[in-house]
């Protein structure tokens, strides 16, 4: 029988231990460099038992980071064992197949020593301004173009850092300042986390976490079990088309519930990509893992025990399943997409009205650079311009959720924060001279899509600049659920009106300004079931236009912004008919 009292006293360590690991992901923040890292707070912290299997994970990260840091923790280990660690080592890779997906995201992984051994192991990842090599864009054909790859090594033995690797990471990036103090901010994480957990062992009087683990693997394990039980035992499949970059992809999912566990298999879907919209495996598992968590067990702890309840295959050589030397820089703009695809899955498994519509999915990322090289243009010309590489995350909206509309601009699945206009443009020529709510774009429903948002951008700079677009549903809108609406696609384009490629590297002129219209979320239900007044509210700020009411809602408007209640029913009405 278990002792209630100890139990008592490892749920107190494990309170103790989440806040740890918040701690440490503040501490990556707080001394990060670049934007990303700082402002938007993409990045992941946790901490790890010894033999590798994540016990907390902080708040504060993205899906993508911390599910995939989740398994690259055990790839350290294969490379040097525990054994072989000495205090003050700190290890670290790029690898987009042993990390979390593309080489722009470091992990650096720290061992915790209390009495001459092992007791456990802080992991941090955080996404970089640069890595060299194309940049961060969809042309490279293969890894080797995309920047420079770090394998699993030491950044530091006992205490000193690695000159000679600093030395090559200096030599092979842009942003020289930024990426190499990110680096030592992944390590000082870290080392906040080894800190902290050597007091709270100090404090409780404990030399390993091995008793520690068992309760919280174990515990959230249960809990997961416990809630998969409650979904009914079958296949439910589901498959979503988006743009992709030379063809459209089709992304094919089946979900099994079966015993104690969920399989989702992605048999059916697109082969591989020759640009780099490619997924490896721990990024595929990583938002598919969340995906189902999302709608299942979002009060369950995320960690291993939680995490093993889920299982994830797909086909070697496809998009979503890429074998090295595959290109994989943008896996985000496909990889974001698949918890809409298993939220189809797991509608038809709970049914109507348990899971969101689609939205926007992946994020509308920011990448412009300027200077020499770095874009078209008279290169004398450019040699006297400002070289800046400007990184900065914006969203479209989500799709409507079940009884609630979607969230507007918002990131999701990501959950990384946007990155203030006023910083971008403190640290680059690039200003921002339009950033609002795209009226019209959430599709229409009883819940309404979230919108999306549109930004028009230029440069101080008297010279031309680039953009390398990385962007989905321009031609594949979200679909919406149980007769909501499709969201709005997306539109890239100069100011001028001149469409643009949703994806790749493209020049906007000297003087000119790039405009970028955010996909909106779909809508859920009928849009005749939505109040007439939440129209109307709608359109007074600013969200729906009055000809929308009318032609989506068969919402009428009197002259001061109420509802016409005579006309409404006569629109609404006639518009059933027809």
């Amino acid at each position: 029988m278990t002792d209630p009292v100890a139990a008592i006293g490892q749920q107190l360590r494990w309170d103790r231990l989440l806040s740890v690991v918040e701690e440490q992901a503040m501490t990556l923040i707080r001394t990060g460099f670049s934007t990303s890292t700082r402002e938007a707070g993409d990045v992941s912290a946790g901490v790890f038992d010894t033999a590798g299997d994540m016990l907390a994970n902080a708040v504060t990260g993205t899906p993508g980071h911390v599910n995939s840091m989740a398994r690259a923790v055990k790839h350290f280990l294969d490379r040097f064992p525990a054994a072989e660690m000495r205090p003050g080592d700190v290890l670290l890779t790029n690898d987009p197949w042993l990390g979390t997906g593309h080489l722009h995201d470091f992990t650096f992984v720290t061992p915790t020593f209390r009495k001459g051994r092992v007791v456990a192991f802080f992991a941090s990842t955080s996404h970089v301004v640069d890595v060299g090599g194309r940049g961060l864009g969809a042309e490279g054909r293969q890894v080797y173009e995309e920047g420079l790859q770090v394998p699993i090594m030491h950044f530091a033995r006992g205490g000193e850092v690695d000159a000679t690797l600093l030395s090559f990471v200096r030599a092979n990036v842009r942003e020289p300042v930024q990426v190499l103090g990110d680096l030592y901010s992944l390590a000082a994480c870290n080392d906040t986390g080894c800190r902290r957990l050597q007091e709270i062992m100090d404090q409780t009087g404990i030399d390993d976490l091995d008793a520690l683990s068992e309760h919280i693997l174990s515990r959230s394990r249960e809990a997961a079990l416990a809630r998969i039980r409650e979904v009914p035992e079958g296949s439910y499949s589901n498959t979503m088309r988006i743009d992709g970059f030379e063809t459209p992809i089709d992304l094919s999912a089946t979900l099994t519930v079966a015993g104690e566990r969920i399989h989702v298999d992605y048999t059916g879907t697109s082969g591989l990509s020759r640009y780099g919209i490619n997924v490896p495996m721990a990024y595929t598992e990583a938002y598919t893992a969340f995906g189902v968590k999302t709608i299942l067990m979002p009060d369950v702890p995320n960690n291993e025990g939680s995490l093993s309840t889920i299982t994830v295959s797909a086909p070697e050589h496809t998009i979503l399943n890429p074998i090295r030397p595959a290109p994989v820089a943008l896996r985000h703009v496909t990889g974001q997409m698949l918890p809409d695809v298993v939220f189809g899955c797991l509608e038809q498994a709970l049914g109507r009205g348990r899971v969101p519509a689609e939205g926007a999915a992946s994020l509308w990322t920011l990448q412009v650079s300027g200077g020499p090289g770095r874009t078209e243009g008279d290169q004398a010309a450019l040699s006297r311009a400002r070289a800046f590489t400007l990184v900065s995350f914006h969203a479209g909206g989500t799709g409507a959720r079940p009884g609630k509309d979607g969230l507007s601009a918002t990131a999701f699945p990501s959950g990384v924060r946007n990155v203030p206009v006023e910083v971008n443009e403190a640290i680059s020529p690039i200003i921002v001279w339009r950033k609002e709510y795209r009226t019209d774009s959430g599709g229409a429903g009883r819940w309404r899509g979230g919108l999306g948002q549109v930004m028009e951008v230029g440069s101080l700079d008297p010279a031309p600049f680039s953009v390398s677009a990385m962007y989905d549903r321009l031609d594949h809108p979200p679909r919406g659920r149980d007769g909501g609406r499709e969201g709005a696609c997306g539109r890239l384009s100069l100011g001028d009106g001149t469409a643009l490629r949703g994806k790749g590297e493209q020049t906007v002129p000297e003087g000119g300004r790039l405009v970028i219209e955010m996909t909106g979320g779909a809508g859920i239900g009928d849009p005749f079931a939505r109040a007439p007044w939440a129209v109307a509210r709608d359109v007074r700020q600013g969200l729906v236009s009055a000809e929308a009411a009318r032609r989506e809602y068969g919402v009428v408007l009197a002259p001061d912004g109420t509802v016409d209640e005579e006309e409404t029913s006569r629109a609404r009405e006639t518009d059933r008919r027809e």
